[in-house]
This record gives C-alpha cells, structure tokens and sequence, in this order.
C-alpha cells in the first residue's frame, strides 16, 4: 500500500510539472511579446538586448499619440459587440427551431452550415471586395458588423443547438399547453434556462469576432478599421518595426486576455460543450 501511495504521489507530481511546462509554454509568446513592446526598435533586433535592455514607454506614448489606438479599439468594440448580438438574435431562433422543432433535413442543414467554415476566405475575396465597393458599403462599419456575424453564425447555431437539446422538451410542451406563442416560449421559458450557455456562445463570438483580421483588414481603410488593421500598418518597405509591432499587438490582445482571465468558466463551458453527458 506504501509503494502505491507513494507511486501515486509522484505521479501526482509529475502531472503537476507538466501542467505547468505547457502552461508556461503557451504563456512564453505572450511574455516576449510584452517584453519587446518595451524596447525601442533598435533594441528589439539586437542580440546583446535580448533579455537585459533599458525599458520605455515611447512605443506605448507614440501609439496613441500618433497612431489614434483609441481610434481602432472603439472601432473592434463596435463592431464586436453589435456582431455578437446580432448573431444572437439570428443564431437562438434558428438554434430553438432545430432543437425543438426538428425536420429531416435539421442535421443536413446543420452539417451544411459548419461546411461553410471550411470555405477559404480568399475564395470569395474579390466578389465580397467588388460587392461592397458596388453598394457603396465599403469601410463601413455596417459591412464589417455583417462579415463577423455571418462568419460567426455557424458556430453560435450549433453551440446554442447543442445547450438548447439538453433542456427537457417537457418543459416547452408545457408553456405550450399554457397558451405561450412561440416568442414567449423562447422569451420566457428558453433564454433563462439556458442563459449559461448563451453566455457562453456570446463570450466566445465576442473573441473570435474581436481577433478576426482577414475580413477587417481587407474590407477597411480608414473609417471603420480596427485593431487588426492598426497592427498590419506597422509594416513598412524597409521592414517591421518590431518594437511599435509589439506595443500595437499587446494592447490589441490584452482587453481579450483579461476578459478571458475574468470569465474562464464560461470559456470552459462554451470550449467543451457537449464533450460530457
């Protein structure tokens, strides 16, 4: 019994280092990316200053007093946000309508809206580009709303799907015999009990749209361009300015890092859902 405990202890042990290696391994691009943002870009290419250097803040002073960061940010916060309800709104009708109400061609249309996430983006680049240059919906921030909700709408369909199939149909059948239209039921019955999973849904819509660059870099210029579009400018003929790359780059991921430090549960959640019955 001795050797067991003792072989379980270590075991334990062994878990417990290797845990922490791969957590600080995925942790370390961060780190650096940090630490680079404090050097100058001289600095940031030169060996000798690798891990010892004098620090600064001129990277973080010449981002917002030259870049107009706040600029961009208010821009990914809008267009983030709206993206996120509006594929909530879309996304938990149709997610009711499936789970509830199911037709033959329920699991069809469901594999057919992920297959849509297989679909590379530069595909539909030059239709996508061409159409909202023809509408005059270029650099808009109506466009880029509409690109993140569609291309975020399949995986809010079948997260909500998913969350929504785990509610007793007992329970809708109910606000049925008690005279509840089908709004109410998802009003009042629905939302509340699956509120967790909703949250879920919308933290990780919400990130997924806020680090999305393909769409916003190449559907913006000016007016409605965001973080993403604030980075891929800190590129120049003679090469990358490592030291701005970086600042630009870490303030543009540190409101999603501590977003996801506040709310870790509901990414769990929302990451596993349906791993576990």
């Amino acid at each position: 019994m001795a050797i067991v405990a003792q072989s379980s202890k270590y075991g334990d042990i062994g878990r417990a280092i290797l845990a922490w290696a791969v957590g600080l391994l995925f942790f370390f691009p961060i780190f650096w990316l940090v630490l680079t943002s404090f050097k100058t870009d001289a600095d940031a290419v030169k060996p000798e200053f690798l891990f010892f250097f004098t620090p600064t803040l001129e990277n973080y002073l010449n981002m917002t007093e030259n870049y107009d960061y706040w600029r961009f940010a208010t821009n990914s916060v809008i267009t983030s946000v709206f993206a996120t309800v509006f594929a909530l709104a879309v996304g938990i009708p149709c997610a009711y309508a499936m789970a509830f109400k199911p037709t033959r061609a329920t699991k069809d249309v469901l594999m057919w809206m992920l297959s849509t996430k297989m679909l590379p983006a530069a595909a539909v680049l030059y239709p996508m580009t061409f159409l909202t240059k023809s509408l005059g919906l270029f650099d808009t921030h109506f466009m880029v709303i509409v690109v993140l909700m569609l291309i975020n709408l399949p995986i809010v369909i079948w997260m909500l799907f998913t969350y929504f199939k785990e509610i007793p149909k007992e329970i809708i059948e109910a606000g049925q015999m008690d005279g509840v239209n089908t709004w109410g039921e998802i009003r009042e019955i629905l939302i509340p009990l699956a509120w967790g999973g909703i949250a879920s849904t919308a933290l990780l819509c919400f990130i997924f749209c806020w680090n999305e660059a393909y769409w916003t870099v190449r559907l913006t210029t000016t007016e409605a361009a965001t973080l993403s579009k604030l980075i891929e400018g800190n590129r120049a003929p003679e090469g990358l300015f490592f030291g701005r790359l970086s600042a630009v780059s870490a303030a543009a991921v540190g409101p999603i890092i501590v977003l996801g430090w506040f709310c870790q549960k509901q990414l769990v959640q929302g990451l596993t859902f349906g791993a576990v019955k």
